[in-house]
């Protein structure tokens, strides 16, 4: 019997907050696997530390300096891209943010900041490379990072969690629409993982002692433990896969917070 390959050889994927944090690990990771990878964010130095990486382990990178809240900029990356490499083959929707305010705190500036990071251009990057995939006729995988927020109640962070819980079920819709045209779409559900986003909150020894009490693995994530599921579902070993969130979160959702 044929073995479904785990790997990206010659594959392209595109990544989006590919500067830092999960992005920047992912990157890496997919290079390693075997893609060349375009990596998009607003800042360029951040992009140039990515690329080393993915060009230290063979691939091609492809940095385009990128605000995916804004759809001129995301076409255009595509444009970029497209000149580059031949066709496209992953999409992961990375690129985040959280403002940590309470709910009668939250502003009208707030809310809309988190919800173009997260989600508005998660649709926006998946609309566009969705034309792409189905053009090629060779379909295609799109990731999105979400979040154990979107899927249990934790107690700060409303407008985080709806764009999560938001993402989780735009991957539904998007895999029911698309899938007669070869394209796959899930998502990754990550807990608390070491990155510049969580760094301030895992400094706390108290609020971590806290989330460990509800993780049955009793640690917090690594980086590259995001690689694998990520890479799993991009490649053909999960090509029958498609509108799941798998949670990556070392058994959290099944405890709580």
């Amino acid at each position: 019997m044929h073995v479904p390959s785990f790997r990206l050889d010659g594959k392209t994927a595109v990544i989006t907050g590919a500067g830092r944090g999960i992005g920047k690990a992912l990157a890496a990771g997919f290079a390693q696997a075997g893609a060349d990878v375009a990596i998009l964010s607003r800042t360029e130095e951040d992009l140039l530390d990515t690329a080393e990486l993915i060009r230290q382990a063979g691939r091609k990178a492809i940095p385009v300096v990128t605000d995916v809240t804004d759809r001129g900029q995301v076409q255009h990356a595509f444009e970029i891209i497209l000149e580059s490499v031949p066709k496209i083959d992953i999409l992961v929707n990375n690129a985040g943010m959280n403002i940590r305010s309470k709910a009668f705190d939250v502003t009208d500036d707030e809310w809309q900041t988190i919800m173009d990071t997260n989600l508005k251009s998660a649709f926006m990057m998946s609309q566009e490379a969705g034309k792409i995939m189905k053009q090629q006729e060779t379909g295609g995988s799109i990731l999105s990072i979400a979040s154990v927020g979107g899927h249990v109640a934790l107690r700060t962070g409303v407008v985080y969690a709806a764009t999560k819980a938001a993402l989780i079920q735009m991957t539904k819709v998007l895999a029911m629409e698309w899938g007669s045209d070869h394209i796959r779409v899930n998502s990754i559900g990550p807990w608390y993982f070491k990155t510049p986003l969580t760094e301030k909150l895992l400094s706390d020894k108290q609020y971590v002692e806290e989330i460990l009490a509800v993780t049955p693995l009793k640690r917090i994530g690594e980086l590259p433990e995001l690689i694998g599921p990520a890479v799993f579902f991009s490649s053909d070993a999960a090509s029958y896969i498609t509108g799941q969130t798998l949670f990556v979160d070392g058994g959290m959702t099944i405890h709580g917070f």
